[in-house]
Protein backbone atom coordinates (compact mmCIF):
# COMPACT_ATOMS: atom_id res chain seq x y z
CA UNK A 1 0.00 0.00 0.00
CA UNK A 2 1.37 3.29 -1.03
CA UNK A 3 1.57 6.48 0.91
CA UNK A 4 -1.25 8.03 0.00
CA UNK A 5 -3.30 4.86 0.08
CA UNK A 6 -2.36 4.33 3.42
CA UNK A 7 -3.30 8.36 4.68
CA UNK A 8 -6.86 8.27 2.64
CA UNK A 9 -7.38 4.72 4.17
CA UNK A 10 -6.46 6.82 7.53
CA UNK A 11 -9.04 9.22 6.19
CA UNK A 12 -11.69 7.05 5.79
CA UNK A 13 -10.85 5.49 9.38
CA UNK A 14 -11.43 9.11 10.78
CA UNK A 15 -14.16 9.92 8.78
CA UNK A 16 -16.74 6.96 9.83
CA UNK A 17 -15.44 7.70 13.42
CA UNK A 18 -16.98 10.96 13.25
CA UNK A 19 -20.26 9.71 11.61
CA UNK A 20 -20.63 7.33 14.41
CA UNK A 21 -19.85 10.03 17.17
CA UNK A 22 -22.35 12.36 15.28
CA UNK A 23 -24.91 9.20 15.99
CA UNK A 24 -24.11 8.37 19.54
CA UNK A 25 -24.03 12.04 20.80
CA UNK A 26 -27.69 12.37 19.30
CA UNK A 27 -28.51 9.71 21.16
CA UNK A 28 -27.05 10.97 25.01
CA UNK A 29 -28.09 14.07 24.09
CA UNK A 30 -31.62 13.04 24.35
CA UNK A 31 -31.11 10.24 26.78
CA UNK A 32 -28.93 11.68 29.29
CA UNK A 33 -30.40 12.81 32.77
CA UNK A 34 -29.29 14.37 36.17
CA UNK A 35 -28.14 17.40 37.87
CA UNK A 36 -25.91 18.97 35.15
CA UNK A 37 -27.87 17.42 32.43
CA UNK A 38 -29.26 20.09 30.64
CA UNK A 39 -26.22 21.74 30.20
CA UNK A 40 -24.21 18.74 29.31
CA UNK A 41 -27.12 18.04 27.00
CA UNK A 42 -26.71 21.64 25.24
CA UNK A 43 -22.84 20.80 24.97
CA UNK A 44 -23.80 17.30 22.86
CA UNK A 45 -25.77 18.79 20.37
CA UNK A 46 -23.02 21.55 20.14
CA UNK A 47 -20.62 18.70 19.93
CA UNK A 48 -23.05 17.06 17.07
CA UNK A 49 -22.49 19.83 15.04
CA UNK A 50 -18.82 19.86 15.33
CA UNK A 51 -18.16 15.97 14.93
CA UNK A 52 -20.21 16.46 11.58
CA UNK A 53 -18.21 19.74 10.42
CA UNK A 54 -15.26 17.64 10.96
CA UNK A 55 -16.76 14.82 9.05
CA UNK A 56 -17.33 17.27 6.22
CA UNK A 57 -14.06 18.53 5.97
CA UNK A 58 -12.44 14.88 5.92
CA UNK A 59 -14.99 13.71 2.90
CA UNK A 60 -13.56 16.62 1.08
CA UNK A 61 -10.40 15.93 1.94
CA UNK A 62 -10.71 12.10 0.82
CA UNK A 63 -12.19 14.07 -2.54
CA UNK A 64 -8.88 16.57 -2.86
CA UNK A 65 -6.77 13.37 -2.75
CA UNK A 66 -8.48 12.01 -5.89
CA UNK A 67 -10.44 9.22 -3.77
CA UNK A 68 -14.01 8.07 -3.64
CA UNK A 69 -15.72 9.07 -0.68
CA UNK A 70 -17.24 5.82 0.83
CA UNK A 71 -20.91 5.70 1.55
CA UNK A 72 -23.30 4.06 4.01
CA UNK A 73 -22.43 0.21 3.09
CA UNK A 74 -18.75 0.60 4.44
CA UNK A 75 -19.84 1.48 7.44
CA UNK A 76 -19.06 -0.34 10.38
CA UNK A 77 -19.72 0.52 14.24
CA UNK A 78 -17.15 0.74 16.68
CA UNK A 79 -18.28 3.17 19.07
CA UNK A 80 -18.64 0.38 21.81
CA UNK A 81 -18.61 2.54 24.60
CA UNK A 82 -20.74 5.24 23.03
CA UNK A 83 -24.16 2.94 23.24
CA UNK A 84 -27.06 3.47 24.72
CA UNK A 85 -26.40 3.60 28.73
CA UNK A 86 -28.94 2.75 31.75
CA UNK A 87 -27.00 5.04 33.66
CA UNK A 88 -27.66 8.03 31.99
CA UNK A 89 -26.02 10.54 34.18
CA UNK A 90 -22.51 9.33 33.46
CA UNK A 91 -20.72 11.31 31.02
CA UNK A 92 -17.40 9.33 30.69
CA UNK A 93 -18.21 7.54 27.25
CA UNK A 94 -17.60 11.08 26.17
CA UNK A 95 -14.28 11.48 27.33
CA UNK A 96 -13.51 7.88 26.06
CA UNK A 97 -14.92 8.64 22.92
CA UNK A 98 -12.76 12.51 22.78
CA UNK A 99 -9.61 10.30 24.27
CA UNK A 100 -9.98 8.10 20.83
CA UNK A 101 -10.45 10.79 18.43
CA UNK A 102 -7.16 12.08 19.66
CA UNK A 103 -5.30 9.25 19.64
CA UNK A 104 -6.47 9.15 15.52
CA UNK A 105 -5.67 12.52 14.59
CA UNK A 106 -2.22 12.24 16.47
CA UNK A 107 -1.65 9.01 14.34
CA UNK A 108 -2.62 10.70 11.15
CA UNK A 109 -0.66 13.43 11.97
CA UNK A 110 2.14 10.92 12.44
CA UNK A 111 1.67 8.81 9.13
CA UNK A 112 1.47 12.55 6.87
CA UNK A 113 4.94 13.83 8.36
CA UNK A 114 6.70 15.22 5.52
CA UNK A 115 4.36 13.97 3.17
CA UNK A 116 1.08 15.45 2.63
CA UNK A 117 1.48 18.51 4.68
CA UNK A 118 -2.40 19.93 3.81
CA UNK A 119 -3.68 17.11 5.65
CA UNK A 120 -1.53 16.89 8.18
CA UNK A 121 -2.91 20.87 8.74
CA UNK A 122 -6.41 19.42 8.98
CA UNK A 123 -5.60 16.84 11.12
CA UNK A 124 -3.93 19.37 13.66
CA UNK A 125 -6.76 21.69 13.45
CA UNK A 126 -9.48 18.56 14.21
CA UNK A 127 -6.98 17.37 16.94
CA UNK A 128 -6.99 20.58 19.02
CA UNK A 129 -10.82 20.57 18.35
CA UNK A 130 -10.73 17.19 20.00
CA UNK A 131 -8.85 18.21 23.11
CA UNK A 132 -10.79 21.13 23.31
CA UNK A 133 -14.00 18.78 23.69
CA UNK A 134 -12.32 16.57 26.21
CA UNK A 135 -11.57 19.22 28.18
CA UNK A 136 -15.03 20.36 28.60
CA UNK A 137 -16.54 16.54 29.49
CA UNK A 138 -13.77 16.10 32.19
CA UNK A 139 -14.91 18.91 33.76
CA UNK A 140 -18.57 17.74 33.99
CA UNK A 141 -17.50 14.61 34.68
CA UNK A 142 -15.52 16.08 38.07
CA UNK A 143 -19.00 17.65 38.66
CA UNK A 144 -20.44 14.20 38.83
CA UNK A 145 -17.50 12.90 41.46
CA UNK A 146 -17.71 13.16 44.91
CA UNK A 147 -15.25 15.69 46.51
CA UNK A 148 -12.23 13.72 48.49
CA UNK A 149 -11.89 13.66 52.07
Amino acid sequence: MNNNQKIIEELHRAYWAEIETVMNYLAHSTNLDGVSAEEIKEKLNEEVNDELGHAKKLAARIKELNAIVKASESFSANQKTLQEKTDTTDVKYVIDAETDAIKTYKNIIEITEGKDFVTQDLATQILADEEKHKTLFEGFKKAYEPAEV
